[in-house]
């Protein structure tokens, strides 16, 4: 009985002291900027510092700012000059130990002591990877430093961060190292079932979750190229709704003080899935490995942004990744971000050599294959145009696939995917246009034709020898 009037103290404790810590921590300004937003215009973009942007990334495995040994300003340094737009990271609330996945070097699995967290370490050794064990209810302001000048790089290179606030617990291993286990910090708090950590049954846990939210957002408040995920891979670890609604709850209340809200993006499923009752709070609905891009398809109709915000387990090779960026942007997607394994603490440069066991791909030639992608969608008025699949006229070979963006009768973008192309008959108004093949390995144009569209289809020739090509046609004026 005493034992459970403790557990009880401590954790009113830890709510009444982690709630007073915020106070002592809001920012003293918010920015005058607003952040990162649906664009108006098409919601299934983004509107950022006054343009519409659709974000392409190729990030590393989430632990730029946790992992104290990782240089993350080399690090965005390096994807700046690649052309990539945004990126990923974790909080550090959910951590992996070393061979996690079969990744190698993997940044979300930092060395011995290397672990910075939200919360202050106490005098107490003890915690699974090193160093002393957490206590929860008193931050780490070097963390918070380190978040910000994080975010501060970033912005100063335009690059928008989607910051993570939680993660589920694959199995024991994450939850072993996590400060919110109850093992590792002094608080008593986390003696629960990892399948429970992130659920309204966590016991005193909650609170220090809450709490958490809130300093991060309030911290990062200021920043204009911001965006919260509630939760990486919710569909894992036993993750339940009714705790990521209020997690998104929490954002909201945290930001309603102050001059603008940042968006709330939440991860839906691997591959694709139908969104029957979405969130209201959120604007950003995020998948993985969504290819094909059935997952853009499948909640277009919702005019929020469409995500395939982690790729892998498909191998090193460039190819999958390439034609996964362009069809899920070329289907209408606004945000893809590729895994990129080639960032490591030490190659923070992009350049680690992947093993074959590797889970995914990355690397200096795929960033600029993805680059080769944002100039070809830069070179539209990307955001008056929308999936229109009926522009080609069926039907295709086997194997091959055909994505369009269009608006129609001025400009469409067309990508075809498959190892048997064939000619391509088009469904256009009357009218004159150019169109011209590039090629997606080099960016170089393959073809180019001006021609007259008058009565029936027209039809282009695809480029031979290639296992996928982009098309651009536009009206000519006059």
């Amino acid at each position: 009985m005493r034992n459970a009037y403790r557990a009880q103290f401590i954790g009113r404790l830890a709510v009444i002291l982690a709630t007073a810590m915020l106070s002592f921590n809001r920012p003293a300004k918010a920015q005058q900027t607003p952040p990162v937003s649906l664009d108006p215009v098409n919601p299934h973009y983004l509107l950022f510092r006054g343009k519409p942007v659709f974000l392409l990334g190729s990030t590393e495995h989430y632990g730029a700012v946790m992992n104290r040994d990782f240089d993350y300003a080399k690090y965005l340094q390096t994807i700046q000059q690649q052309g990539m737009g945004v990126t990923r990271t974790f909080s550090g609330a959910y951590m992996e130990p070393d061979g996690a996945f079969n990744i190698s070097h993997n940044t979300l699995a930092p060395a011995t002591g290397k672990l910075i967290a939200p919360w202050a370490r106490s005098q107490t050794p003890g915690y699974a990877n090193g160093g002393n064990k957490f206590d929860l209810t008193k931050w780490d302001e070097d963390y918070f430093k380190r978040l910000s000048d994080f975010v501060s790089q970033a912005s100063q290179r335009g690059i928008v961060v989607e910051m993570v606030l939680f993660c589920p617990y694959y199995d024991e291993s994450q939850w072993k190292l996590s400060p919110l286990n109850a093992s590792n910090n002094v608080n008593g708090i986390g003696n629960i079932s990892r399948l429970k950590a992130n659920t309204m049954e966590n016991g005193n846990l909650l609170p220090i979750q809450e709490a958490m939210v809130r300093k991060i957002v309030t911290t990062l408040a200021p920043f204009d190229n911001v965006y919260f995920e509630i939760c990486n891979e919710p569909y894992f670890g036993g993750v339940t709704l009714d705790w990521q609604k209020h997690i998104a709850s929490v954002i909201h209340e945290s930001e309603k003080s102050l001059p603008h809200a940042h968006l709330i993006a939440q991860n839906i499923s691997n591959g694709a899935k139908k969104i029957e009752q979405p969130d209201p709070l959120v604007s950003i609905f995020n998948f993985h490995y969504a290819t094909p891009p059935d997952a853009v398809t499948m909640n277009y109709g919702l005019d929020r942004v469409i995500s395939d915000d982690e790729t892998g387990f498909k191998g090193t090779g460039d190819d999958i990744y390439r034609m996964e960026a362009w069809d899920f942007l070329l289907a209408g997607g606004g945000i893809f971000d590729h895994l990129d394994y080639s960032f490591t603490a030490g190659h923070e440069d992009g350049t680690f050599a992947l093993p074959s066991k590797q889970p995914g791909g990355g690397g200096v030639v795929l960033r600029r294959q993805f680059a080769i992608l944002k100039t070809f969608l830069e070179s539209f008025d990307f955001v008056h145009m929308k999936p229109d699949p009926h522009v080609v006229m069926g039907p295709l070979p086997k194997g091959v696939t055909v994505r369009v963006l269009s608006e129609p009768g001025k400009a469409y973008a067309i990508y075809v995917r498959g190892k048997q192309m064939a000619d391509l008959k088009l469904d256009l108004p009357a009218g004159s246009y150019r169109a011209e093949w590039v090629n997606p390995l080099t960016g170089g144009r393959l073809a180019a034709s001006v021609f007259q569209k008058s009565a029936g289809p027209t039809v282009l020739h695809c480029p031979s020898g290639l296992s996928d090509a982009a098309l651009r046609i536009i009206a000519n004026p006059g």
